[in-house]
């Protein structure tokens, strides 16, 4: 499971299981954003940014959620098949963006705004190693695309 970039925008399919709903089939609220820390997690890793690499280094780095803003816009229930799109807003200094949505075909479910930083292991910020900004560097957009309107 990794994905795949359309233009700029990355694409993780999804489906939806058994263990991913509550006693109705609808998909519980938290498993929304486990399927956005895995697609952002992969829409990293194929930028070319790894956690574990960050993590190898003479003074460990990862990254943690700073600020989520989302809107649950519909259910999705089991056996959908869903796609997470991804896009990258922002990647410079301690900070990074994206702005992710959760679809069943052309319908949005969920969508949200992440703010996420790059700290040490103490959890105190630190600037974006020089390498994970300029693997970033391409994926950013300039503009939001469309479909991810709010």
């Amino acid at each position: 499971m990794s994905g795949r970039f359309f233009e700029l925008t990355h694409h993780l399919d999804v489906r939806v299981y058994y263990e991913d709903t509550d006693f109705s089939g609808v998909v519980y609220h938290a498993n929304y954003l486990k399927y956005a820390e895995r697609a952002r997690s992969d829409f990293l890793r194929l930028a070319g940014v790894k956690h574990s690499d960050l993590l190898a280094l003479e003074k460990p780095l990862a990254f943690v959620v700073t600020k989520m803003d989302m809107d649950f816009l519909a259910p999705a229930r089991i056996d959908d098949d869903l796609r997470v799109s991804s896009v990258c807003i922002l990647a410079k200094g301690v900070r990074m963006g994206f702005h992710q949505m959760v679809s069943r075909g052309e319908t949005c479910l969920w969508r949200a705004k992440v703010g996420a930083a790059c700290v040490d292991l103490d959890g105190r910020p630190r600037r974006l190693p020089a390498t994970t900004a300029e693997q970033l560097a391409p994926y950013v957009v300039e503009a939001v695309p469309d479909n991810f309107t709010w």
